[in-house]
Parts: structure tokens; sequence; C-alpha cells
């Protein structure tokens, strides 16, 4: 997957988590609990969602690389590299 597809596919899993969110106005460089009304809850639902969705595994010592939408870019890119988006 590329940067932009990733980017992606974090938009679609957002929605589903927080479907009530305007994920239009989201700063990519912006905290996801600042922008969203977010709790752990919610973001281990992210990590799960990519797990169930791509068995992409998230050690919970690197959740804080997943607070913005560029770290989680970032931090996803070498894991997803050879995912193909269906």
């Amino acid at each position: 997957m590329t940067n932009e597809e990733i980017r992606e596919e974090i938009i679609d899993i957002l929605q589903d988590i927080a479907p009530d969110e305007d994920l239009d106005s989201l700063e990519d460089d912006q905290s996801f609990r600042e922008q969203l009304e977010m709790d752990s809850m919610d973001f281990l639902d992210i990590v799960m969602e990519l797990r169930k969705r791509h068995r992409v595994q998230i050690p919970e010592e690197d959740y804080p690389h997943l607070n913005s939408m560029t770290s989680t870019v970032t931090y996803l890119e070498p894991k997803m590299r050879d995912i193909v988006r269906s």
C-alpha cells in the first residue's frame, strides 16, 4: 500500500469507529484524541481493525506511534508496504 492508501484505510476505520465525526477537516499532524471524541477503547478498535483487515500486528509499546495521521502512516508504511488494497 502507498502512504495515500494507508491514509484512506485509516480514514475508513475512523469512519466505522466514529461515524458522527467530520473527518474531512482532520489535521494530519494533530493528535486523533485532540480532534476526535475518542477514548482508549476507540483507539484499541483501530488497532484491532488493522489486525482484522490486514493482519498487521502492533505491539502495545508501539501504540504512541499511532497518535496522529502522519505518525500512523509513517509507522504503518513498512508494515503494509506489500499489502494490496482490495
